[in-house]
């Protein structure tokens, strides 16, 4: 299945009002950020299918979400990867990490979320990674985070407000630009 179908498939396996606010849920349709707390947002739909497809999660792979908020990129995640991968997310706000954790299970998610190591930039412990979603904004690309990719291995992040989608083969590393965007800061 192409990817965009692929994805397609996950967004209508896990609507996102599921990973909002009781008050927010009507506006989960609108293509527009909507707020969760801590000065972080639920990206817009149409970001996280454009970011989805530029990392083309395949079953089985081993995924790592960076800044899982309320959990809704780490659902689709789980989708995408299958009962055959591992998603983790990492967020940085103790508040939602409780939240997305409950999202998901209330969801029945595969899928982990935990509390990010304060200085430590996604989790290096457990790499390689076959993808890293990053859903907040880089001044400059993150190393930490390209060193992390398994040979293969894909990592797509705004970097100074661009979508970037890094490629590992080997010890070569491409990078790609796809389109202006805007983002919550990466702390």
């Amino acid at each position: 299945m192409p990817d965009e179908h692929r994805v397609a498939a996950a967004f209508g396996a896990t609507p996102r009002a599921r990973f909002l606010r009781a008050v927010d849920r009507d506006r989960a349709p609108g293509d527009v950020p909507i707020r969760i707390g801590h000065g972080q947002t639920c990206s817009q739909p149409s970001t996280v299918r454009a970011m989805l497809v530029l990392l083309d999660v395949r079953p089985g792979q081993r995924v790592l979400d960076v800044g899982s908020g309320s959990g809704w990129t780490t659902a689709l995640l789980a989708h995408l990867a299958g009962p055959a991968g591992t998603v983790v997310g990492l967020e940085i706000e103790p508040d939602l990490v409780r939240w997305g954790r409950a999202n998901l299970e209330r969801s029945h998610v595969d899928a982990t979320i935990r509390q990010a190591e304060p200085g430590v930039l996604g989790a290096p412990d457990e790499q390689p990674w076959d993808r890293i979603l990053v859903s907040a904004g880089a001044r400059t690309l993150p190393r930490e985070l390209v060193d992390q990719l398994a040979d293969g291995g894909r990592l797509v992040v705004p970097v100074a407000g661009w979508m970037t989608l890094v490629e590992r083969h080997g010890d070569r590393v491409r990078t790609s630009e796809h389109g202006p965007y805007r983002f919550v800061p990466l702390r």
